[in-house]
């Protein structure tokens, strides 16, 4: 498969727009509160009959300081005493969880996210991780594709050797930019030796895979800054990259009302800074997944993409698409059988509902047979740039063509463009048209074309 990119300015400025990041379809902001605990509990039990592994997220909220580009559900605080409260409840919900799927079914894939997931002590993530182990199933020596994300300022090689004894094999570093200025800007003051110290402490014990998390567009930022950072991270050689772009919507996410608009990047330069992060990635062997991802060749990722396997969910892009996931913990997602589901967003809700006895679920959808063929197409598209028209026609038991008809006239001006190209076979997504996936994919959103409360995204560049 070729996974080339070609960064064409004229087309990105021409499709330059807000839309979805497609980590669902239907995407969140369609959940409604008619999706509650009876439901859950209905399709959890029917999902036992499949037999299908298990993919644990649990969220952990809390951070030591807010960083001011931050649109994550979090808890700044100071006070260490606080996450054990929480973690009771996250217990008492993975009991109740943990009773409704047979216990033979393997949990593949674990990931603590946040926040900052090691802003616990060393003894509650052991708790944490016992905890898990009695209501579920997990692999062991190192079967399954367990991940945490990590902020240097949080972990020393002490904590990234006991991470690896309890299960993690893959780790994500924050990193967003070396540069002091912008550093200082966006209240993420992180040494270059903190993050390598963790960096190094993960190839030490034994981590399979390491990604390093970049942000471009962020306050006071340059290209010439950024490069520095760029070429220290490709010097380390994570085996991948997530390039995130900075999306600014201070009317939602209140930390972003401390930036000083007057300091973030022209759009200009945030192009000019993505094209050189391009340049420099592929000139270092990395290739393009999609969205804000590298990888090496060998990377599995990269070779999930190659073989038609990679999917996408909430957590970005995986290798587990045929898991069911369970969100744990406060804001969590979960998406089990044809159904999405989201717990309370505030510590309160959360507590109450757990100490009701309840699982904490406040709003969720059960997709329709339209909405499942509709995420297929989109996440055929967004992982594999490609859509075979027989195989899907196929599996669906529709004739693609006449299906999405409407849709596929609409790609003409793409294809004019060159984003594409659509014969009466596939749809392939060319080199030029990959960064603007989320656009194609648009094309296909139904919800999109539904009139009512409209709903802001992040730009797509």
């Amino acid at each position: 498969m070729d996974q080339s990119l070609v960064f064409d300015q004229s087309l990105i400025e021409k499709y330059d727009q807000a839309g979805p990041r497609y980590t669902s379809y239907p995407t969140a902001p369609h959940f409604h509160d008619g999706f509650g605990e009876a439901e859950y509990r209905a399709h959890a039990a029917g999902s036992n009959a499949s037999g299908r592994p298990l993919s644990l997220y649990f969220h952990i909220p809390f951070c030591d300081t807010v960083c001011f580009y931050c649109a994550c559900n979090k808890i700044a605080t100071k006070d260490r005493d606080m996450p054990a409260p929480y973690l009771q409840r996250v217990y008492r919900e993975l009991q109740m969880q943990g009773e409704l799927f047979d216990s033979g079914r393997p949990v593949e894939q674990l990931h603590w996210g946040g926040g900052t997931p090691t802003f616990i002590s060393h003894d509650e993530m052991r708790a944490l991780m016992d905890h898990t182990a009695k209501n579920f199933k997990l692999l062991g020596d190192d079967q399954g594709e367990y991940s945490i994300e990590i902020d240097p300022r949080e972990a020393n090689h002490a904590t990234v050797k006991l991470l690896r004894e309890l299960g993690f094999n893959r780790m994500s570093l924050g990193v967003q930019d070396f540069d002091e200025k912008v550093q200082k800007a966006v209240n993420r003051i992180q040494s270059e030796a903190e993050t390598m110290e963790v960096l190094q402490a993960a190839k030490a014990e034994g981590f399979r895979s390491v990604s390093i998390d970049l942000i471009y567009g962020l306050p006071r930022q340059s290209i010439e800054g950024f490069g520095r950072t760029l070429e220290r991270v490709i010097d380390v050689g994570p085996d991948r990259l997530s390039v995130f772009n900075y999306a600014h919507l201070p009317e939602r996410f209140k930390p972003q009302r401390r930036i000083e608009e007057a300091d973030l990047p022209s759009p200009q330069r945030k192009l000019d800074i993505l094209k050189m992060t391009f340049e420099r990635l592929a000139d270092a062997g990395y290739v393009y997944i999609g969205m804000d991802h590298f990888a090496k060749p060998d990377d599995e990722l990269a070779r999930a993409q190659r073989d038609g396997t990679l999917y996408r969910n909430f957590q970005g892009y995986s290798t587990h698409s045929n898991c069911d996931l369970l969100g744990l913990g406060v804001t969590s997602i979960g998406m089990v059988g044809p159904t999405y589901s989201q717990n309370m967003r505030t510590l309160d809700e959360y507590y109450a509902r757990i100490d009701a006895g309840r699982l904490p679920l406040f709003r969720g959808l059960e997709l329709t047979q339209d909405d499942r063929i509709r995420r297929d197409v989109i996440t055929r598209l967004i992982c594999h740039f490609e859509l075979d028209f027989g195989a899907f026609s196929n599996q669906w038991d529709i004739d693609f063509e006449t299906y999405f008809k409407a849709e596929l006239k609409t790609l003409h001006a793409m294809e004019d463009d060159g984003l594409l190209e659509v014969t009466g076979e596939e749809i392939q997504i060319l080199p030029r048209g990959r960064l603007l996936i989320r656009n194609v994919c648009m094309v296909f959103d139904r919800y999109l074309k539904t009139p009512g409360q409209p709903v802001k995204f992040s730009r797509v560049i």
